[in-house]
């Protein structure tokens, strides 16, 4: 699936996607900044933009947009690209992932974990069947060892248990609804003290 449609698809669901917009020229990138921004390369043959240098954080003004646009297309080398994503930067927190694979016996699954670089290194996860209520949701997020975590610990702010619970419901919803897909993540949805904001997504039909 096209990352805009991607994009559609979970905000259709009422799930709060990083503010922006996906552009095809410089000029169009300066016109939806908020500074800072972050700029990422849109093509479905790159799958690891931040090794290739695909992605560009904390870019502040037009000077540095402008370079840093310049950048990440030449980066793409002669993959196919459908455009660049300008995103005003999340404020850091808690980086999570929610996602899910149709089964061939179960059906739609829903995974929830560690998110960013950390769902690799640690493999942190819990899962479940499609759909879920709230007590799934919940049982989900306990479930994690980095759990206590999210209660707040050494000067770590806690995190919104309840937003994170409303994610993976509105997730499994679109899993259920839609056969036509067969895997999807956002990685990583950011939660804070109060809500969450998902910055990025895949999804394969």
């Amino acid at each position: 699936m096209k990352y805009a449609d991607a994009i559609s698809l979970i905000k259709k669901y009422d799930i709060s996607f990083v503010e922006g917009g996906i552009v095809r020229s410089v000029d169009d990138a300066l016109k939806v900044a908020k500074y800072p921004v972050v700029l990422k390369v849109v093509s479905d043959e790159i799958i690891h933009k931040s090794d290739q240098g695909c992605v560009k954080l904390n870019v502040k003004d037009e000077d540095s947009l402008r370079k840093a646009y310049s950048e990440i297309l030449s980066n793409a080398g002669k993959a196919r690209v459908d455009g660049v994503l300008v995103q005003s930067m999340a404020k850091p927190g808690s980086e999570l992932i929610v996602g899910g694979r149709r089964d061939e016996q179960f059906g739609p699954v829903i995974l929830f974990g560690l998110g960013g670089i950390f769902v690799e290194v640690f493999k942190d996860f819990s899962l479940r069947v499609c759909p879920i209520d709230r007590e799934d949701a919940m049982e989900m997020i306990t479930e994690l060892k980095a759990y206590p975590l999210f209660k707040g610990v050494r000067g770590r702010k806690p995190v919104d248990i309840e937003a994170i619970a409303d994610v993976l419901q509105k997730v499994s919803k679109l899993l259920y609804e839609n056969e036509q897909i067969n895997e999807m993540d956002i990685n990583p949805v950011i939660a804070y003290e109060k809500g969450y904001c998902a910055v990025d997504v895949r999804v394969l039909p």
